[in-house]
């Protein structure tokens, strides 16, 4: 009997036992935090595809390193969604609507300036947070408080080039060689700000977007025979672009300030690639940050480096986490206030978003290209601390 009542209590203590279990289980499903879904709304395809490319893998490997590989956020996953816009600003609005009709909070994106400055105001209309990627667009910057940006503007380009080129410009003829779309409109409106305000004659050559011949707009540089030569270019259609150059003979007689492009486009440059003085958003080489480093170490498990926008995808990240963490999910008034003011280490180096218009206060760099052919490699010049390169507030509409 003693043995068959011991076993009993044993029996029902074991039943209570898977009882109190079954309860909990549920109990410690409803306590458990929400996802968070995220629209990357970039250019997987179209004119600047290989921007984009470098964009999503830079935001994966950002996005391992701010969560530290767990892909999660104050105890909420982060769920991204990847939708091409094919650099089609209409496509890409319509994606971003979807993507809102069915709850998402954060868009992120935006290769293109002419697609940026679209979704910016859709970001308003609906009260989500929207965190543009490579677009350089100065307009993007204080477009309204629900728009942010991952990544530089055109004004800090021109004003790194402002550090090469001196002071010394009253009197002398810039022209600015673009293409005639929102980046290259808004190069030549910030050369003639920052560089017309230092007493340069500023005009500018525009070349259609669909140009491939680029002689006669090569022919148009030379004859004006102006003291510097700006081009500020995006795309596929750079090489061709400076092979005009070279061929019509601007590179010997004119000065010539740019952008560093992307790792592709250094051997297509020729022998015009040591005759260019270039301003420089990122090349890894540069910066030595605990970011960058990861970076770097990410992209050598594919065989890869990084490239240009690269940390522009990867400071996207760091923001949708630390906006997730401080609203504890996905309060979008929450999320704006995490990120206002926000002094971080990016793979640049510091970073900070300046609350009054949601600038990208960075770095910026000087650079050269040495060597020949498929050995050309970047070299650093100089680092331009962000103090010396922070845009005029633009105030929020």
């Amino acid at each position: 009997m003693r043995i068959r009542e011991v076993l009993a209590a044993l029996t029902a203590t074991a039943l209570l036992a898977q009882v109190a279990l079954v309860g909990a289980l549920p109990a410690q499903a409803a306590g458990a935090k929400s996802p968070v879904n995220v629209g990357l709304v970039y250019s997987k395809t179209g004119f600047l595809a290989s921007y984009g490319a470098q964009y999503a893998e830079g935001f994966a490997i950002g996005l391992d390193y701010a969560t530290h590989g767990t892909g999660m956020a104050g105890g909420h996953k982060i769920v991204v969604t990847e939708r091409d816009d094919a650099g089609d600003p209409a496509k890409a609005v319509a994606t971003a609507k979807e993507l809102i009709g069915q709850g998402y909070k954060i868009i992120a994106g935006s290769t293109a300036s002419g697609v940026a400055l679209q979704l910016a105001p859709v970001a308003k209309e609906n009260n989500v947070l929207f965190i543009s990627g490579a677009a350089a667009a100065d307009a993007v910057t204080g477009n309204n408080r629900n728009t942010f940006r991952s990544g530089r503007q055109t004004y800090q380009d021109v004003l790194t080039a402002g550090t090469i080129v001196g002071n010394n410009l009253r009197g002398k003829k810039v022209v600015v060689y673009a293409q005639d779309s929102a980046f290259g409109q808004a190069n030549l409106g910030a050369v003639r700000i920052v560089l017309g305000g230092a007493g340069a004659d500023v005009t500018g050559v525009m070349a259609p977007l669909s140009a491939n011949d680029f002689a006669p707009f090569s022919q148009k540089i030379k004859d004006a025979k102006p003291d510097l030569l700006f081009p500020a270019w995006a795309g596929a259609t750079a090489p061709a672009m400076w092979k005009g150059l070279d061929d019509s003979g601007v590179f010997a007689s004119t000065r010539v300030v740019s952008g560093l492009d992307q790792r592709s486009s250094y051997e297509t440059l020729g022998t015009a690639a040591t005759k260019i003085s270039f301003l420089s958003h990122y090349f890894y080489e540069a910066p030595k940050t605990k970011a960058n480093d990861f970076l770097v170490a990410a992209l050598k498990k594919q065989n890869k480096v990084p490239d240009l926008f690269d940390p522009d995808g990867f400071v996207g990240a760091e923001m949708v986490v630390r906006a997730i963490e401080k609203a504890d999910g996905e309060d979008v008034g929450k999320m704006i206030s995490a990120l206002e003011g926000w002094t971080f280490e990016a793979p640049k180096g510091k970073q900070t978003i300046r609350a009054a218009d949601h600038a990208m206060l960075q770095p910026m760099f000087v650079a050269k290209l040495q060597g020949s052919g498929s050995n050309i490699a970047p070299q650093l010049v100089r680092t331009v601390p962000l103090e010396a390169v922070s845009p005029p507030v633009h105030p929020f509409k």
